[in-house]
C-alpha cells in the first residue's frame, strides 16, 4: 500500500511508457509530414474532444470499479483482524472459566488456548500466501504442531483446512471440557464468517472485470494517441506553434495513459505490489494482538512502512 504523498516520475513514465513513446512518435510524425507538405490531412477538434470525452468515461467507471475492488478487499481483512481478536477472545475466557470451574486443569486450559489461538494465527498467514500465490509455507510451521504442519502441506487449500480444523477442535473441546456447549452458538458463526471472507478474496483474486472493459478502453485510448495529433495541427498551425504539437499532445496523452494505469493496477489487489492491500502488515497485526492476548512476550517485531510502503 502507497503511504507516501509524493510519487517518484520516472515510476509513473515507466508504467505509461507504451503509451507515451507512442505518443511522441506519431505526433512528431505528423507535424513532419505537415510541415513539408507531405499531408495535408486535418481533422476537426471535435472529434478529439468526442472520443476523448468516451475515452473519460470508459476509464472512469473503469477506475471507479477498480477501486471498488480494492477497497472491499481492504474492508474484508479489516474484518479477519477484528474477529480474529474476537474469536481469540472467545477461547481464551472460555478456557479460563473451564479451568476456574476445574472441569479441566490449567495446564489444558494453557495448552488448548495456544493451540487454538496459534492456529487463527496460521490462517491469516495461509490466506495471505494464498492469495499471492505464494509457498512461502515455512512461515507457519512455528504456529502448528509437526503432525499438523506435515498434513497442512499436502492441503490443496490450505486456509481451509485450517479452518475445518478449527471446527473440528471446537467439538472436541466441548467434549474434553475446555468449552461449554453454548460456546459453540458464539463461536461456530465467527469460524463460518472467516469461510465467507475466504471465499469474498478468492471471488475478487479470481474474477477479474469484465475483459470488454479493459480491451475496449486501451482501443479507445490508442485510437486517441493516433487522431489527437491531427486534430490538433492545424490550430496550432494556425497560430503559428505548430511545433507545440508533440508536447500538447504529450500532456494529453499522459492524463489519460496515467488514469487508465491507475485502474489497471488497482484492479489487482492482492498481487503484492505497491498499490495491493498490506496484508503482510495486516497478518503481522494478527499475530501480534492475538499473542498479546494469550499473554505471550516474544512477539514479532511490527513491520513499519519502508520509503513510504506498506507490503
Amino acid at each position: 500500500m502507497i503511504l507516501r504523498k509524493n510519487f517518484d516520475l520516472r515510476i509513473v513514465f515507466w508504467n505509461i511508457r507504451y503509451e507515451t513513446s507512442i505518443t511522441l512518435f506519431v505526433s512528431i510524425i505528423i507535424w513532419l509530414l505537415h510541415k513539408y507538405g507531405a499531408i495535408e490531412v486535418v481533422l476537426p477538434f471535435s472529434v478529439a474532444a468526442i472520443l476523448g470525452s468516451a475515452l473519460a468515461i470508459f476509464i472512469a467507471f473503469r477506475n471507479q470499479s477498480a477501486y471498488a475492488r480494492w477497497w472491499e478487499g481492504r474492508t474484508i481483512w479489516g474484518g479477519i483482524i477484528n474477529n480474529s481478536r474476537i474469536f481469540a477472545r472467545q477461547v481464551i475466557a472460555n478456557a479460563d472459566n473451564a479451568a476456574a470451574l476445574g472441569k479441566i486443569s490449567q495446564e489444558a486450559a494453557q495448552a488448548y488456548k495456544k493451540e487454538m489461538v496459534h492456529r487463527q494465527i496460521a490462517f491469516a498467514h495461509a490466506l495471505r500466501l494464498h492469495l499471492r500465490r505464494q509457498t512461502q509455507w515455512s512461515e507457519l510451521q512455528h504456529l502448528l504442531n509437526p503432525a499438523e504442519f506435515e498434513s497442512f502441506l499436502k492441503a490443496q487449500n490450505k486456509p481451509n483446512i485450517l479452518l475445518n480444523t478449527q471446527g473440528i477442535r471446537l467439538r472436541e473441546g466441548m467434549r474434553t471440557g475446555e468449552l461449554d456447549i453454548v460456546d459453540n452458538f458464539t463461536m461456530e458463526p465467527n469460524l463460518a464468517t472467516f469461510n465467507n471472507w475466504q471465499g469474498a478474496c478468492e471471488r475478487i483474486k479470481n474474477t477479474p472485470l469484465p475483459r470488454n472493459y479493459h480491451y475496449f478502453t486501451r482501443l479507445f485510448l490508442y485510437t486517441f494517441i493516433f487522431v489527437l495529433p491531427i486534430c490538433l495541427v492545424s490550430d496550432l498551425k494556425k497560430m503559428e506553434v505548430d511545433y507545440m504539437v508533440a508536447p500538447v499532445s504529450f500532456i494529453l496523452c499522459f492524463v489519460f495513459s496515467v488514469m487508465n494505469r491507475v485502474g489497471e493496477i488497482n484492479e489487482a489487489p492482492f498481487e503484492n505490489g505497491i498499490q495491493d492491500i498490506p496484508m503482510t502488515a495486516l497478518c503481522n497485526t494478527i499475530e501480534r494482538d492475538l499473542k498479546e492476548q494469550l499473554g505471550e512476550t516474544d512477539l514479532p517485531v511490527k513491520l513499519e512502512p519502508v520509503k513510504g510502503f506498506l507490503f
